[in-house]
């Protein structure tokens, strides 16, 4: 978790906003993951993978965005049977629970 990147999101979106932009952001990825834990669609995997790493970005889920990375670099070297959906969902997961339990800390600066 990038705690410095969380505390700049609060600092450009204020206090008020902050707190829908996480459960804006909780909504959409939970949706994506998800779907992904569904079933897989090759033909929208690859940009499942691209919002779901610019989500990760925005929200400082660092180790989510490097799964995203590789599972975005496998499918383009030996695709979609080659990404690693486990890892994903799982660097999700962490991060989501890291986030929830630590929201006082994602609340201070």
């Amino acid at each position: 978790m990038n705690w410095d990147r969380v505390h700049e999101l609060r600092s450009e979106v204020g206090d008020d906003a902050f707190d829908e932009v996480v459960a804006l952001f909780l909504e959409e990825t939970d949706c994506m993951a998800g779907r992904l834990a569904a079933r897989v669609d090759p033909a929208t995997l690859g940009g499942d993978l691209h919002f779901m790493k610019g989500a990760a970005l925005n929200l400082g889920f660092d180790e989510l965005a490097a799964a995203c990375a590789a599972a975005e670099s496998a499918l383009r070297g030996a695709g979609a049977g080659a990404v690693d959906l486990h890892a994903l969902l799982e660097a999700y997961a962490s991060s989501r629970r890291e986030l929830l339990a630590d929201t006082p800390r994602a609340m201070t600066g």
